[in-house]
C-alpha cells in the first residue's frame, strides 16, 4: 500500500510506483511532470559546480525505458481532461510523441525551457545544453484550449529561483516556470496532476495559484521533502489567491475582461 499524505482539501500525496497508484485515481484537469531522463543523461559527461570546484554527477535515479514510457502514457491520458504537459530531452520528444499518441492522445507541439543559467560544456569538445523540452499533447476528446493565445511555446527562467540554497533535488524545476505552465494550461479551481513528482515544485506551485494538486514520488526522501515544501507553500499562498477556491469554473479571459464589461452595463467596476 502506497503512503499517502493528505495535506489540504484537494492536496493529496501519494509514496509509490505512479504506474500502479494512477489506476486508483479520479481524472485530473491537467498533467504537469517531469520523468526520468534517458540514456543520454546518464553518462559521466553530466558534470556541476558544487562547493566552489567542477565536480562529475551521475544522476542518482534509473534512465526510462521504452516499456515504462508507454505504460506511463497508457495510464495517464484517461485520467487526464486537458493536456498533459512532459519534460524531457530533445533527442526523446519523437519517443514521447509516439507513446502518447498510441495511447489516445493529440500531440500537439514540442515546447522549451531555455536556462539562462545553465551549465556551460566543461569538457569544451562540444556545445552545452542550455535548454530542456516539453512535449505538450492534449487528453481530451474536444477541441485542445489554453491561456496563451498565439503566444510561443518558449519559456525562459533561471534553473535556480531560489539564490544560494541549494536545489532539493538534481533536476529540480523552478516554481516561476512551473506557476506560468500551470497558469497557461490550467483554469483556477482546476486539479494539477504530478506522477514523477520529485522535490514537489509542481505542488508547490498549485497551491500557490489555488489549485488542487495530486502528487506521486517513489522515493521516500524526495517524498518526505516536497510534503514539506508544499505544506510551507500551502501556509503562504500568492498575494490575491484564495485558497481553496470556489467550485465556478473561469477561464483567464472571463477574469480581466467581466469587471470591464460590468462597468460599460452600470453595475460598477471592480470592487
Amino acid at each position: 500500500m502506497p503512503l499517502i499524505e493528505r495535506l489540504a482539501e484537494g492536496v493529496t500525496l501519494y509514496c509509490g510506483d505512479c504506474r500502479e497508484i494512477l489506476p486508483t485515481l479520479d481524472k485530473a484537469n491537467a498533467v504537469i511532470t517531469d520523468p526520468p531522463y534517458e540514456d543520454e543523461a546518464h553518462t559521466l559527461q553530466r558534470r556541476v559546480k558544487r562547493g566552489g570546484g567542477i565536480n562529475v554527477e551521475v544522476l542518482p535515479f534509473a534512465q526510462i525505458k521504452l516499456h515504462s514510457r508507454f505504460e506511463f502514457c497508457r495510464e495517464i491520458v484517461p485520467k487526464c481532461t486537458g493536456w498533459a504537459l512532459t519534460f524531457c530531452q530533445a533527442e526523446a520528444v519523437a519517443e514521447w510523441r509516439d507513446a502518447f499518441e498510441r495511447a489516445g492522445a493529440k500531440y500537439k507541439r514540442p515546447m522549451v525551457w531555455i536556462k539562462p543559467d545553465g551549465m556551460p560544456q566543461y569538457s569544451g569538445d562540444r556545445p552545452g545544453m542550455g535548454y530542456e523540452s516539453i512535449v505538450a499533447v492534449w487528453c481530451d476528446s474536444g477541441k485542445s484550449e489554453w491561456n496563451g493565445g498565439g503566444r510561443h511555446g518558449v519559456f525562459t527562467f533561471n534553473k535556480n529561483d531560489n539564490g544560494s540554497i541549494a536545489a532539493p533535488h538534481p533536476t529540480t524545476k523552478p516554481v516561476t516556470l512551473m506557476k506560468e505552465l500551470i497558469c497557461l494550461f490550467s483554469n483556477p479551481t482546476q486539479t494539477i496532476l504530478d506522477p514523477f513528482m520529485g522535490s514537489g515544485s509542481t505542488g508547490v506551485a498549485a497551491v500557490k495559484l489555488g489549485r488542487k494538486f495530486i502528487g506521486i514520488e517513489i522515493e521516500t526522501n524526495y517524498f518526505d521533502i516536497a510534503c514539506k515544501r508544499i505544506s510551507d507553500a500551502l501556509n503562504q499562498p500568492d498575494l490575491f489567491v484564495e485558497w481553496p477556491a470556489p467550485p465556478p469554473q473561469q477561464t483567464w479571459l472571463d477574469m480581466w475582461t467581466k469587471p470591464f464589461v460590468a462597468m460599460t452595463e452600470g453595475e460598477g467596476g471592480p470592487q
